[in-house]
């Protein structure tokens, strides 16, 4: 037997907490003295423990959890409850460092600005694409990632099924779309010399026309892309130019760390 004070340490939970559990019912101690109401817990009574901070860990109320415990919830089950509490914590965390990245490019924003002399001024030729479209509900990176990524893998599974040899690297469009404010037309595409009416898998042919663009290489993670595009707008503004679309961002190297990547950013401009 144990006494209180050895039962909440080996437990790991306080005894303010067992005397609680032990006044709505939930664990009642295996014996307590008749005369110095001094409670004493079995070894047994340590499953039940565990499985009363699980579930309540879980997110279920302490109402909750006596009602499962009093329909017996097997370790079958009650794994699988902590299976998907864990695939829910883990998504919350990634969540967590995704927002993180935006925050800190935000702060970059904020405390530094891209030199303009990195921004390049080229003749883009007329170009044929061939891609995915999909929209996203604004530009914020909280909209744009989420869409642009699986996009970008779904163009990569069909191209060889459409039997497309893409000539030249990824490149994503993005533009304002007609029907709504905030909503953004986003395309994930690839040059490729195919034929317009030919059979490409479901792929959509896009030719643009030849441009004069605003260009500036980001080098670093995509989401944290912000302040290079910034830089762009601050700079052609600034020569009085006028942007137009779509804005393309030119992958030109993704090796498997993100903080590897080179981005050519492209705003093409009016005069």
């Amino acid at each position: 037997m144990f006494a209180i004070g050895e039962f909440a340490r080996h437990g790991r939970v306080s005894i303010r907490m067992l005397r609680h559990y032990d006044a709505i019912g939930l664990l009642r101690p295996a014996r307590v003295d008749p005369v110095t109401g001094y409670r004493s817990y079995d070894a047994g009574q340590f499953a039940d423990l565990n499985r009363i901070v699980a579930l309540k860990d879980l997110g279920f109320s302490l109402e909750q959890v006596r009602t499962m415990i009093a329909d017996e919830v097997s370790p079958a089950e009650l794994r699988a409850l902590l299976t998907m509490r864990r695939a829910e914590l883990e998504s919350t965390v990634a969540e967590s460092y995704a927002r993180l990245a935006q925050v800190e490019s935000r702060l970059r924003g904020i405390e530094s600005a891209l030199p303009t002399a990195d921004v390049v001024v080229k003749d883009l030729p007329a170009i044929r694409l061939v891609g995915l479209t999909t929209t996203a509900a604004s530009f914020t990176p909280e909209d744009i990632g989420p869409v642009v990524q699986p996009l970008c893998a779904e163009l990569g599974r069909r191209l060889p099924d459409a039997a497309v040899q893409p000539a030249g690297r990824l490149t994503c469009l993005y533009e304002r779309s007609r029907h709504t404010e905030d909503e953004v037309v986003v395309r994930a595409t690839v040059p490729a010399s195919v034929d317009a009416e030919g059979n490409l898998n479901g792929l959509e042919v896009v030719d643009l026309p030849a441009v004069r663009a605003a260009t500036l290489v980001h080098r670093g993670p995509i989401d944290q892309v912000l302040p290079a595009w910034q830089a762009l707008a601050r700079w052609i503004d600034d020569n009085g130019h006028q942007s137009s679309e779509p804005a393309r961002e030119l992958y030109l190297d993704c090796p498997e760390d993100p903080a590897s990547w080179v981005t050519e950013l492209q705003e093409p401009i009016g005069p």
